[in-house]
């Protein structure tokens, strides 16, 4: 028993530590950021259009299905075991878990991402910063508390969406935005529902779970619905493989941070998501990137990020 436990141990301990998790937070972000422009090309080269919800399921559920492949593989890496599967309740919760944060939540931000320019979806997906900070305030109290500082760096940040959001200015449509800020929303309310549940099982086999059941059932979604998947080249494969690492990745990573840290510090990392968004958006997609509005948004974001983590003052009397 002790061997297997071992690794896990070690694996929290390791995240637990400042700065280690502030590090494979951004990391984490940086993998995120990338998956907008990269599912942006991947509908140019499967040929889906955005009015193809059917086939934009099939995307989804395809690239998060096999996501649960690679976080399995990695259990086998990292623990050196397979994941243990929960049973019961918490198998129940793991698969609830999978149903909102894998197939609803990003049944919808799918949606989004074909009616948005990646820039501008980018920036208003980093409002979960902020949203989680605030979120954490009322779950947790004391523990991970609201601070002036932190409430001058969810004001300072959520200006910058407002910057980037101003007159829409050829950033997507309405229902976009409105796609967009729901799932923004659902994903808030899942990092603690993640919290909790990698405290009652094993993180890499709740990913697991979260991912391959949530993706299975996106995946028949879609081919209800008369949905398929056409690659129009080679490349195709090679970026929906790409976005399924991106996806095992950065949920076993985010699951572990949720799990070991405040979820305030941990949320406020997600300002990163925009930069590197806007950055991939003008490379792979042509997109504008000096867009005045773009780098203003993006000022006060990473301003934002400053203002929450920053090492609060004792004042002594």
């Amino acid at each position: 028993m002790t061997t297997q436990t071992a690794p896990a141990s070690r694996l929290d301990r390791v995240f637990g530590t400042p700065w280690c998790a502030a590090g494979f937070a951004i990391l984490c972000n940086c993998l995120w950021g990338s998956a907008f422009p990269f599912i942006k090309l991947g509908y140019r080269l499967f040929g889906i259009d955005a009015a193809d919800t059917a086939s934009i399921l099939c995307f989804a559920g395809a690239r998060f299905a096999i996501a649960s492949v690679w976080v399995f593989l990695g259990s086998c890496l990292l623990q050196k075991r397979p994941p243990i599967f929960p049973r019961g309740k918490v198998l129940a919760e793991c698969c609830a878990l999978g149903l909102w944060q894998t197939t609803l939540h990003y049944g919808i931000y799918y949606f989004a991402v074909a009616l948005l320019t990646g820039a501008f979806g980018g920036i208003l997906n980093s409002t979960q910063s902020f949203l989680g900070v605030i979120l954490a305030h009322f779950l947790y109290g004391k523990a991970d508390r609201m601070t002036p500082a932190k409430a001058l760096g969810c004001a300072v940040g959520f200006g910058g969406v407002l910057v980037a959001t101003i007159g829409n200015h050829g950033g997507g449509s309405a229902l976009g935005i409105l796609y967009m800020m729901t799932a923004t929303v659902m994903f808030t309310f899942s990092g603690p529902w993640n919290k909790s549940l990698t405290r009652k099982a094993d993180s890499f086999a709740a990913c697991c779970i979260n991912l391959g059941f949530g993706g299975v059932v996106l995946f028949g979604l879609g081919l209800a619905l008369g949905g398929s998947l056409s690659p129009q080249s080679p490349l195709a494969f090679g970026v929906l493989l790409y976005l399924s690492c991106v996806s095992g990745a950065a949920y076993l990573l985010w699951a572990l941070l949720m799990k070991n840290n405040p979820v305030s510090r941990i949320s406020v990392f997600a300002l990163v998501n925009p930069v590197v968004n806007v950055l991939l958006s003008a490379v792979l997609n042509g997109e504008p990137l000096f867009d005045w509005r773009y780098l203003g948004a993006l000022a006060l974001v990473c301003i934002g990020i400053w203002l929450v983590n920053r090492p609060q003052k004792k004042v002594t009397v």
